[in-house]
């Protein structure tokens, strides 16, 4: 389906070992850690050292499954970090400790944070008049300080609340946005793994979440992102930390997942030259509203939020009760000044941004699907570019086959993907028994197995949407159309095999069942 048997061949690189060729094998599924332990037992050096390692120029090369392969003739070094570098780290380390100590030391003194924040107030009416801003801006200024004096004085000189918290009345979960400084470590990405992140084929499984940080980070930059809407840089790490923060750890709806939907619509973007055919406006709402499609998703679909009447169904009248409060939550994040990363947008640009970010999340439900598909097909033979409704829908399609674009990927890399989904359908189900609630055929773990599950979702959903979607970009057929009837040929093969076994224990079962008849 896609991949290839080079995939499992093992990596073979060479080191420099006090003046002697060792020669190092690893396998490409190996995580970055694994290589490092592996370098250092290599290298003679103690495990769980510091290390580096550098070419014969000295240039760094990075430890991780994709590092390029050298040769005898060309040798790799293991160099264990200095004192002083290390000490380099620990004085960051303590001078963020010393940050937020003070900042909390801060916030239960309450007097001076009022005096502080009319300080603030007065420094900031004077910057704003001298950048020459309009009357309204001051005064939205003047309101956010306002509400932020008032929640603190009516806190009575507890810590400030962030305002991006959501209670659930079934597990009292509160999500809370980071606003600390961003420490996640810059990775530079290899050129391999630079190519690989813009190909469906691209493993989602071997990445630590700050790798994956650091690759967000990147498409934003090399989509021009950054750029076009004047992104400050540290704000762009700080949303995008707030925006893992902001993912609960569910089996299937976490952020990696949130990762494999951007990675999949970065790789779409390219696949499809959208950016000759789209402005980066389009780019940027794509990739945003990939990156915050789920946000703070508790585990639970839409259809239980309805049945059971939790507060998120009454709150939107069980109109897409998940997909609205996944919006509601990005636009938390985006309110606060330090994770702001359209901040330096036009307000009436980011009002059109903010709807057509909130048009393609909503689009995420499934309930949608037939309308939004339907919807498509009647414009995809006379597409226009030019055509904001066209170009809306299309949008609104691309999305959703990112978000369920799993089967498009290599079987080793898809098929965990349905383990982690039947996983939470089953949780859910066993809830909905336990609270008397109706339970869906394909969530309830004692009708579904995995082919099952599958066949009727790639024939009927997949297939036809991808499909239609290859109709505008033929160029998408080989990469992702023929995998899906790939999977759809693997898992029939599947429920062929257990229908067969089925039959065949039910066989035993009947000639025992007879055979114990004749015995009396």
């Amino acid at each position: 389906m896609g991949s290839s048997s080079s995939s499992y061949v093992p990596k073979t690189i060479y080191l420099d070992v006090d003046g002697k060729v060792q020669k190092v094998v690893f396998s490409r599924h190996c995580s970055p850690c694994d290589i490092k332990e592996l370098l250092c037992s290599s290298s003679n050096i103690p495990r769980n050292t510091a290390i580096m390692m550098v070419d014969p120029e000295g240039a760094l090369v990075s430890i991780d499954p994709t590092m390029p392969t050298n040769s005898p003739n060309s040798l790799y070094k293991v160099v264990p970090l200095s004192t002083g570098q290390l000490g380099e780290k620990e004085d960051m380390f303590q001078n963020v400790l010393s940050q937020v100590a003070d900042q909390f030391s801060r916030a239960f003194r309450i007097n001076e944070l009022k005096t502080e924040v009319t300080n603030r107030l007065a420094m900031l009416e004077k910057r704003v008049e001298l950048e020459g801003l309009k009357v309204v801006e001051i005064e939205k200024c003047k309101n956010d300080l306002k509400k932020l004096r008032d929640e603190m004085t009516s806190r009575g000189g507890g810590r400030v609340n962030c305002p991006c918290k959501y209670n659930f009345s079934d597990d009292g979960k509160k999500v809370t946005p980071r606003r600390d400084v961003p420490n996640y470590p810059k990775y530079t990405l290899s050129q391999e793994t630079v190519e690989a992140l813009k190909k469906p084929t691209f493993d989602v499984w071997h990445w630590e979440h700050n790798e994956m940080l650091s690759c967000l980070e990147y498409m934003y930059h090399d989509l021009g992102l950054v750029k076009e809407f004047n992104m400050n840089p540290i704000t762009l790490k700080r949303w995008l930390l707030a925006i893992q923060e902001n993912y609960r750890n569910n089996p299937f709806h976490n952020f990696r997942h949130c990762f494999c939907v951007s990675q999949m619509m970065y790789g779409m973007i390219h696949l499809c030259n959208l950016q000759e055919k789209m402005t980066l406006t389009d780019m940027g709402i794509l990739m945003t509203a990939a990156v915050c499609h789920d946000l703070d998703h508790p585990g639970y679909n839409n259809t239980y939020q309805i049945n059971a009447r939790t507060e998120l169904a009454v709150r939107y009248n069980d109109i897409s009760p998940l997909e609205n409060h996944h919006c509601a939550v990005a636009f938390q994040i985006l309110s606060l000044p330090e994770c702001n990363i359209f901040a330096n947008v036009d307000p009436e640009a980011f009002k059109q941004i903010r709807q057509a970010i909130i048009t393609l999340i909503l689009a995420t439900d499934m309930a949608r699907h037939g309308e939004i598909l339907d919807s498509f097909k009647q414009k995809v033979d006379n597409f226009d570019f030019t055509n904001e409704e066209h170009v809306t829908c299309l949008k609104m399609v691309l999305i959703k086959c990112c978000d369920i674009s799993n089967e498009v990927r290599p079987t080793e890399v898809a098929e965990p993907w349905v383990d982690c989904l039947l996983e939470e359908y089953f949780m859910q189900s066993d809830r909905e028994k336990s609270e008397g609630l109706p339970v869906a055929p394909f969530m309830d773990r004692d009708k579904v197995t995995k082919p099952t599950a599958q066949i009727g979702f790639i024939k009927f959903v997949l297939i036809p949407m991808f499909e239609t979607v290859m109709k505008l970009f033929p160029q998408i057929e080989e990469i992702m159309v023929q995998p899906l009837r790939d999977s759809r040929d693997h898992y029939e093969e599947l429920k062929q095999i257990d229908d067969a076994m089925t039959e065949e224990a039910q066989k035993k079962k009947t000639e025992n069942m007879s055979l114990g008849g004749k015995k009396k």
